[in-house]
């Protein structure tokens, strides 16, 4: 024998073999033929046969371990103990070793495969009988209609009869009876799947001189509120998933404009290398991997914490060199700035093609951000855009604690609200711009550390996000950390619900074209800076 499953199914056999009569040698004869539609129906007897000798028979097809022998009979097992499929007796081994395997195409097993599933619903372990549902809910036959009746008649366990239902409604919905039809029809119904809905469609209809239709009026109208109920159940998870995209969106948007947010308001930088700083983030998050990887591969699961300060520091430290070096001799020239972080930012990409290289990196999810939560048949969660919103919302917190419950963030309120006067009174201006403009960076780090775990990490990583990180803090107000909050969500929301009827370039240009519209009626943002300087 070449598995265990079959050594215990002959097992079986030899004890079955002196009781059982309902498997005949004339069902299963066609399958030493070469006749593949006759080895179909004989399958297809095999399936629907409650005998255990058709389960083992089934086993061994599948294993290859069944064979034709003399008189054309079949014979399953091996040479060391091969036995007749039907009465269970052993078979000489010179018969066993003149055997020719019986061969099947394609279809074939996939009906033996399928005829497997169903010969498990009668299994002990409720894990086998719901995997063996869900396989069969995947591909009905009409054929294990017996098997699946039978299984569903002594299944105690809930979930599982729920998908036993279903798959006795989907055959019985040709039931001659409309009694048994119109029960299907409640029963498709309520297995609240959506493409159930094709199966309803055809009893929607009157019956046609063709013989097409349903004749009987309540299972026509049980079809047609089926349909309808299952229509609403599309719609809503449709909207549903549209609206946590544009919030999973959202959230990346505001990781990446948080930092621009602070930095822009503060020292007034119009900064094109900020999405640098998301990808350096990014990269950091997979040298963190690699390093996990080889070094410690028993702690990989929990990469991503020891990838978070390290993208933090990577990004912040970049951000402190580009404004001592760079940015500071540039204040209170706009143009000049422009063009020169618009330089730095092709030197940072073209550094990390040189060490990185020009393709994208691979960044693994650890398992407990693999998966996710099932809501409706339409609608799944994913764990990681679930735990990247919750880390959005952890880095507002973080951001907010900052620059309202630290000296740092006293100091960066009074030089955005009032530079000349905060300088007066000693707050070292140059210092704070040097520290804020690294924290910003730093939070655009943590952006890109959430952006590996859901994209591809290559050296545009941040080309794509730069220019919707403007609009949302513009949108917002610049300076504005709820104004940063609100445009940052909503642009993602106003997107992800325009892209379905628009697609997703027009869908930017109609968010661009309603930005600036709104911009032309309330020039400063939706949460306008307060303080003197803006007043001025």
């Amino acid at each position: 024998m070449r598995t265990r499953a079959l050594e215990w199914l002959l097992g079986g056999l030899l004890c079955w073999h002196a009781g059982a009569a309902a498997l005949t040698a004339q069902d299963i004869q066609p399958l030493a033929g070469d006749d593949y539609a006759a080895k179909e129906e004989a399958v297809g007897r095999l399936v629907a046969d409650a005998d255990p000798r058709a389960a083992v028979l089934l086993q061994a097809l599948a294993d290859g371990d069944a064979a034709a022998g003399e008189a054309g009979r079949i014979i399953v097992g091996s040479r060391d103990g091969s036995v007749d499929a039907v009465t269970g007796e052993p078979v000489g081994e010179r018969e066993a070793a003149a055997a020719e395997p019986i061969m099947l195409n394609n279809r074939l097993r996939g009906l033996v495969e399928r005829g497997l599933a169903a010969a498990r619903l009668s299994a002990p372990d409720p894990v086998m009988r719901r995997a063996a549902a869900d396989a069969l809910l995947a591909n009905p036959d009409a054929r294990f209609q017996p098997l699946v009746e039978r299984a569903r008649a002594r299944e105690a366990d809930a979930e599982i009869k729920s998908r036993l239902d279903a798959l006795w409604a989907m055959a019985a919905l040709r039931d001659p009876d409309p009694e048994v039809r119109l029960a299907a029809v409640g029963l498709v119904a309520a297995r609240r799947q959506p493409e159930l809905r094709d199966l309803l469609r055809p009893l929607a209809e009157p019956a046609a001189a063709g013989g097409q239709g349903e004749p009987d009026p309540r299972v026509r109208a049980a079809a047609r509120a089926g349909i309808a109920s299952l229509d609403r159940l599309q719609w809503w998870g449709d909207l549903a998933a549209t609206l946590f995209s544009g919030l999973s969106l959202g959230s990346v948007l505001l990781l990446a404009a948080l930092g621009l947010a602070i930095t822009y308001g503060l020292i007034g930088v119009i900064n094109m290398a900020h999405g640098e700083f998301l990808m350096l983030g990014a990269y950091a998050t997979y040298v963190v991997q690699q390093a996990v990887q080889r070094h410690a591969p028993a702690l990989f699961d929990w990469y991503p914490l020891l990838s978070v300060p390290a993208s933090f520091a990577v990004a912040a430290l970049a951000g402190l060199a580009l404004e001592r070096l760079v940015l500071r001799h540039l204040y209170g020239r706009p143009l000049e700035t422009l063009l020169t972080t618009f330089g730095v930012s092709l030197l940072m990409i073209q550094a990390v093609r040189m060490t990185f290289g020009a393709q994208n990196v691979q960044v693994s999810n650890p398992d407990w951000m693999t998966g996710g939560i099932a809501l409706l048949p339409n609608l799944v969660l994913p764990y990681n855009r679930l735990i990247i919103l919750a880390f959005s919302l952890a880095v507002v917190a973080l951001a907010w604690a900052v620059l309202n419950r630290t000296r740092l963030g006293l100091f960066v309120r009074a030089v955005t609200q009032n530079r000349d006067m905060a300088a007066c009174v000693g707050v070292r201006t140059g210092k704070v711009d040097s520290y804020a403009f690294a924290f910003g960076a730093g939070i655009a780090g943590l952006g890109g550390c959430a952006l590996a775990q859901i994209g591809n990490v290559g050296p545009d990583l941040g080309q794509g996000y730069i220019i919707d990180s403007f609009m949302a803090v513009v949108l917002g107000g610049v300076g504005q950390l709820a104004g940063t909050i609100v445009g940052a969500l909503g642009l993602g929301m106003a997107s992800k619900l325009i892209e379905p009827f628009w697609g997703a370039v027009l869908a930017k240009i109609a968010v661009l074209v309603l930005i600036v519209l709104f911009i032309q009626k309330r020039p400063q943002g939706m949460f306008a800076l307060k303080g003197r300087s803006a007043e001025a």
